[in-house]
């Protein structure tokens, strides 16, 4: 197959799947129609598509916040305009994976604020629950509207050199990302509008809608007031919340625009106040009520966790979701998916060592160069040790750290993450990618958005994606019939 000098220069890694490319410097048959397109254009072309991106980016203000010496600074989301494909075949699979793995995590949940099965018959010790900070005692036989604890999901995926997709993490509390995944696609559209209906692509538009659906069907009252808790401002996925309200039609509010009165929670507005149904809430657990948790918040609202007790309010996702995406439970979800669907997983996990167990804490600082090690409550690529990037000084202090209180760390071996082609300084050059996509839970079941939030590490070489420590993204198209 002829290439033309776009492709010439494209070098593809060693012992990894790479999306665009198979192992005898094939393309992927789902890259076809795009393929066909770029040999017929010129890095010139793309280069203006490029920059078009970065403008339209610019205009409507799609940021996010990288917080460095306590210094929050603006930045534009990194875009690459080459779109990761992925089949209906692939799709599937994902979708079964994904809605199976929520499902038993709902029912963890669920079990854990109430009869504890799962701990008593021995799958889970007690205390890797008891001891995570995302445990709430004050959640103990809440009766949670319609048993729907995790309402809306982001679980983060990885192709391995095996070609399989296995789980990261299960993001549960907050997840964010959503909005850059609409506004991926709308970039798409202006960039290639053609080739999107020519290579029938998915649409995710419809997410705010099913999303507002979901919300509005969680409470029996006919025009539920529904509103969206933002920290503010200063937090680092405030474009995320802005843009989400705006698209569900619904108030962005934050936790001073809201009163609890006699167990009812209420928003000010210039006609008085305005009882709230459900709040979308994007406060972490912490700063929800200053009378329940951190005594300081001013994010929240004092009362709000009362007004909940009574099902007076609904709070998505429900508070106390954080304990089934902690990185020490996540070992255990094939355990789960076992013990409450009796099936085998469809989704694997990578493998992961428990640090506060002696012997396998041992095994991974003997082979410290071939692990990642991460807090258990970590998120967003902070307080890693990447082993192969670190200096011998590095390592010695990180594993300081790691025997002061070595149950709060977990290892996993540095996987080999998929590649796909990116436009980087005038021609495709191969970089990791992960997926996050974002699902749904509602009284009629599990929605998965089709196509999801494609994460790149942009730096050659570099495994990490996370848009606070440097990576960008990439829209994810997924075919309806290749």
């Amino acid at each position: 197959m002829s290439k033309n000098n776009l492709f010439s220069s494209y070098d593809k890694l060693p012992n990894t799947w790479d999306e665009m490319y198979n192992d005898n410097a094939e393309f992927r048959s789902q890259y076809d129609v795009f393929i066909e397109y770029l040999k017929s254009t010129s890095p010139e072309n793309l280069s203006n598509k490029e920059e078009l991106a970065k403008q339209l980016f610019m205009s409507q203000g799609v940021t996010f916040t990288v917080y460095n010496n306590n210094e929050g600074i603006e930045k534009i989301f990194p875009f690459d305009i080459v779109p990761r494909i992925i089949t209906a075949e692939e799709w599937d699979k994902i979708e079964r994976g994904i809605k199976q793995r929520l499902k038993a995590l709902n029912l963890f949940i669920k079990d854990i604020y109430h009869d504890q099965f799962i701990i008593k018959d021995g799958v889970i010790p007690g205390e890797l629950i008891y001891s995570c900070p995302y445990f709430l005692r004050e959640m103990k036989e809440v009766k949670v509207p319609h048993d729907i604890y995790v309402h809306i999901s982001g679980v983060d995926l990885i192709r391995n050199e095996d070609g399989e997709f296995y789980v990261l993490e299960d993001n549960l509390r907050t997840p964010s990302g959503v909005s850059y995944m609409l506004e991926n696609r709308e970039i798409s559209k202006r960039l290639f509008p053609g080739i999107l209906p020519k290579n029938e692509v998915r649409s995710v538009s419809n997410y705010p809608n099913y999303l507002y659906k979901k919300l509005k069907e969680l409470t029996n009252i006919i025009n539920p007031n529904v509103v969206l808790l933002t920290p503010g401002i200063y937090n680092s996925a405030y474009y995320e919340h802005t843009t989400l309200a705006r698209l569900m039609g619904i108030e962005l509010v934050e936790g001073s625009d809201l009163v609890v009165k006699d167990h009812f929670v209420y928003m000010k507005t210039t006609n008085g106040l305005k009882k709230v149904d459900v709040i979308y809430r994007r406060v972490d657990d912490d700063y929800l009520d200053p009378l329940e948790f951190k005594a300081e918040s001013v994010l929240g609202v004092a009362g709000i966790m009362a007004a909940y007790r009574k099902g007076n309010v609904i709070i998505v996702n429900a508070p106390g979701t954080g304990i089934a995406d902690d990185k020490a439970i996540y070992i255990y979800v094939p355990d789960m998916i076992k013990y409450y669907l009796d099936e085998e997983p469809i989704l694997k996990n990578i493998k992961t060592y428990q640090l506060g167990k002696p012997d396998e804490l041992k095994y991974v600082t003997e082979h410290i160069k071939e692990m990642v090690i991460k807090k258990t409550d970590g998120s967003g690529g902070y307080g890693m040790l990447m082993g192969h990037e670190a200096s011998e000084e590095e390592i010695k202090d990180y594993l300081d750290n790691v025997n002061k209180k070595p149950d709060g760390f977990i290892a996993q071996p540095i996987l080999k993450l998929s590649t796909a082609p990116c436009f980087i300084d005038g021609k495709l050059s191969p970089r990791c990618i992960d997926l996050r996509p974002f699902a749904l839970t509602g009284t009629d079941g599990i929605d998965i958005c089709p196509g999801g939030l494609t994460r790149v590490a942009l730096k050659k070489g570099s495994l990490v994606v996370n848009s606070s420590q440097g990576g960008g993204s990439k829209d994810t198209w997924v075919l309806k019939n290749k």
